[in-house]
């Protein structure tokens, strides 16, 4: 009997046992395959290619129709009935990404914008902006969708306006947030009416922060600095606050502060040698502790100066003894043994040739949009732009597991390896969170290559956070450069 008949026939009976619940499991799974399998490709591109973003209308029809049959196929629904439900749905499907085309072209500053708002949180920080641009978005597409080209370029614009919006503000929120909070308190307990200078000044601070990341969102070290400071200023007001007002209570107080004052500076004295009088004031004590200071750094600088260049001194005499010693040691191997350093070369030579036909093959297994392999002195390293985490979050999607999948037939191809993940981030957002994303990121990858290998090889995972970027943070071509994972291998040859 053809496979083709043998197929056929056996898709109505499976059905039938499916209800009455005979079928086994990998009888199933074939099934569904079968029946699913282009639309399930097609599911994959279209999320590739963002055409359920592009293309929103084509594709609400096209799952109506794939979660028809989904369901349909748990309940052993009507064979032909699934057959169409599938079929209608990889059709829109497939218009959906032919008007996903057209739209990566005419949005593409949209899709631009919204990529980098959703790499700064925009949608937790500034979920109301954020829903105002995707609704934007989502009626430019349609239009599109629709044939109105002027009308889904105007609402695309406007959305790319929203997303900038919408991305500035929850820059400004990562960086602000602590020190608005510490403002908002101020003015709830009147620190203005105590501490006013370092209060001003926290707002300053504040306000200077604001206008630098108006003027370059992406060139966040110095508007981070700034941010900190102003946290500080803040917290400094209120503190001074609380203790002006506690001296108010009770006005014995201002002599209890002075003098509390003062034996901190006598500590400061006493660790210096010195003895602190203060008949005269804070400065003379003061300046007496700086010089003191000053001076022990001359000392230091000169003790160390010293130990230099007799550390330096021992090194070289070191370096010529070894040198000397290496010498002795070659010409006696080499006295008689000429020939069996000539074996000894050839057999490196070839164990050479042998590793770097292997690397060979390990940077033939990735694609261009996959992944690069390099090499760093004796370690490999596959850097795998084409693996993307959804924003803020450390879960795998399925569309990455066949990349995921060579990257464990190359570990294999160096059986005794150390084996490191490395994850990165672009400097979007603040040190803490990026450090903390990239290392959940990296432990991610190498659980799962662990869980999937089959054999028990240990994996070490690393993050780095935005500490190692590799492109300017001020493009969005550069940020993606950045965000990325490493597979360092390190083989033992």
């Amino acid at each position: 009997m053809p496979d083709s008949v043998r197929y056929t026939l056996f898709i109505p009976v499976c059905l039938a046992l499916l209800i009455a619940g005979f079928c086994t499991a990998p009888a199933q799974e074939n099934l569904r395959a079968q029946l699913f399998g282009v639309a399930d490709s097609l599911i994959l591109r279209v999320k590739e290619r963002k055409a359920d973003i592009l293309a929103p209308a084509n594709y609400k029809k096209a799952m109506r129709y794939y979660n028809g049959a989904a369901e349909d196929f748990k309940k052993g629904g009507n064979l032909e009935e699934m057959r169409e439900n599938v079929a209608n749905a990889s059709v829109y499907f497939a218009k959906a990404l032919d008007i996903a085309k057209i739209g990566e072209v005419a949005f593409s500053a949209a899709m631009a914008a919204r990529t980098d708002a959703l790499s700064a949180d925009a949608p937790t920080q500034q979920p109301e902006l954020w829903k105002k641009a995707e609704e934007k978005f989502n009626r430019a597409a349609s239009d599109m969708e629709d044939g109105d080209m002027g009308s889904g370029n105007r609402l695309g614009s406007e959305a790319t306006g929203l997303y900038r919006s919408a991305e500035l503000e929850a820059i400004k929120s990562n960086y602000l947030t602590p020190a608005r909070v510490l403002l908002e308190k101020a003015k709830k307990i009147s620190v203005e009416d105590t501490a006013p200078q370092t209060l001003e000044r926290a707002r300053q601070l504040a306000a200077r922060t604001e206008e630098m990341l108006k003027q370059n969102r992406y060139d966040t070290d110095e508007a981070r600095e700034l941010a900190q400071e102003a946290k500080y200023e803040a917290a400094h007001a209120i503190a001074l606050h609380q203790a002006i007002v506690n001296m108010k209570k009770d006005d014995r107080n201002f002599e209890t502060t002075l003098l509390g004052i003062e034996e901190q500076i006598q500590r400061i004295s006493s660790a210096l040698g010195l003895k602190a009088r203060f008949d005269a004031g804070y400065d003379q004590p003061a300046g007496e502790a700086i010089e003191a200071v000053k001076e022990r750094d001359r000392a230091i600088d000169t003790d160390a100066t010293a130990l230099s260049t007799a550390a330096s001194d021992i090194h070289d005499k070191e370096v010529e003894n070894e040198n000397l010693r290496q010498q002795i040691s070659s010409m006696e191997k080499r006295v008689g043994s000429l020939t069996d350093t000539e074996k000894e070369l050839q057999q490196r030579l070839a164990t050479h040739r042998s590793q770097e036909g292997t690397i060979r093959g390990v940077e033939g297994m990735f694609t261009s949009d996959e992944g690069i392999v390099l090499r760093e002195g004796s370690k490999i390293i596959i850097r795998l732009y084409g693996l993307s985490f959804p924003s803020g979050k450390n879960s795998i999607e399925p569309q990455y597991y066949n990349l995921l999948t060579k990257v464990q037939q190359a570990i294999r191809k160096f059986p005794k390896s150390e084996i490191t993940i490395e994850g990165h981030t672009d400097a979007i957002g603040t040190d803490e969170v990026n450090q903390k994303l990239s290392e959940s990121r990296a432990l991610a990858v190498a659980e799962y290559l662990m869980a999937n290998m089959g054999v028990e090889i240990p994996i070490a995972s690393q993050g780095y956070g935005e500490s190692r970027p590799l492109a300017t943070n001020e493009t969005p071509e550069g940020r993606a450069k950045n965000r990325r994972t490493d597979v360092v291998i390190t083989p033992i040859w």
